[in-house]
Order: C-alpha cells, then structure tokens, then sequence
C-alpha cells in the first residue's frame, strides 16, 4: 500500500478488541503503582463514610468505623475482616448484599431475556415452513371447497331445470316477447 493511501474501515471487532486491550493495560498500570505516601485508608478510621470512600481502593465498615484496605485479591471482602451488610465500597448508600441481591437479579432477567428471545426466534423461523398437519388441515379445507363448488353447480343446473319446466327460466332480455 502506498504512503498517503486510504486504508478500508478497521472491522467492529478489532476496535473492541483494541478498546479492551487499553482497558486491560491501563488496569493493570493502576493496580501495579504504588498507594501516595500518608494515603493509607487505615488513616480515615474514625472519621466519615465520605472521607474513607474518596480513596477508591478504602472499603468502609460500618459496624466499627473502620476504613479498610480493599482486599483487591478476593472479589468480595471476607468476612472476617467485615460483614457484607456493613461493608461500603464506592458509595455509603449501597452494601454489599444489596448489590449481589440487585446484580443477580439483573443478570438472570438479562439471560431470561436472552432466553425469551431466542426461543420467539426459533418458533418464528419454525413456523414459516408449514408441518404435515398443516398440509393435511389445508388439503381437507381445498376438497372441502370442491366439493362445495360442485354442489353449488348440482343444485343450480336442478334449479335451472325446475324454471325451465314451468316457464319460469329467466331470458337474457325480459322485453324480448313483446
């Protein structure tokens, strides 16, 4: 390709993946520096929810006042070291049972959703071919209506038969007698 040249447009995929890999790296940057000397969250102990939670690795217990380090190792903090309905990370309104309670249900209405959907997709796709009872309802419903035709057509021509026996058949022009 030449200098200067147009290239065609990045795929989705390879942004994402871009977009992920930055992500991943500046993570992994934030977690490796080390905490500002006189930052530790065991110095906010005693103090507010508020103050501990501005340091955003400090989780905040509630039932001893104490600002903690979060343990970044475990996903929720043991219990030991403080119990989930005490325990504030982020902000002091939310607790931890509250947040496994509302992310399960979340999660599980999203892969219910998922579920519903998929399964409406696959009756719709399932429904566009009609199946061998269908075929049979359809092929019935045909020679019924056949049939129907064909004594329609009996009872006339019986009909037409009975007018022209008394003189009641209808001309095509009703002044032609006269």
């Amino acid at each position: 390709m030449a200098l200067g040249g147009t290239r065609g447009p990045t795929p989705r995929w390879g942004l994402r993946l871009g977009g992920a890999a930055l992500l991943l790296l500046l993570l992994l940057e934030a977690a490796a520096q080390d905490p500002p000397p006189g930052a530790g969250c065991s110095q906010n102990t005693n103090k507010s929810c508020e103050e501990c939670l501005k340091n955003v690795s400090c989780l905040w217990c509630n039932t001893n006042k104490a600002c903690l380090d979060y343990p970044v190792r475990k996903i929720l903090p043991p219990h030991s070291l403080c119990e989930l309905s005490s325990a504030r990370w982020g902000v002091c309104w939310v607790n931890f049972e509250a947040l496994i309670i509302v992310m399960s249900v979340l999660g599980g209405s999203a892969l219910l959703s998922v579920v519903v959907c998929c399964c409406c997709c696959h009756r719709t796709k399932k429904s566009r071919k009609p199946d061998k009872s269908d075929e049979r309802a359809m092929r019935e419903q045909e020679e019924r209506r056949i049939r129907q035709e064909e004594r329609r057509a009996e009872m006339k021509s019986r009909h037409d038969e009975i007018r022209k026996k008394y003189g009641l058949f209808k001309e095509q022009n009703p002044y032609a007698k006269f």
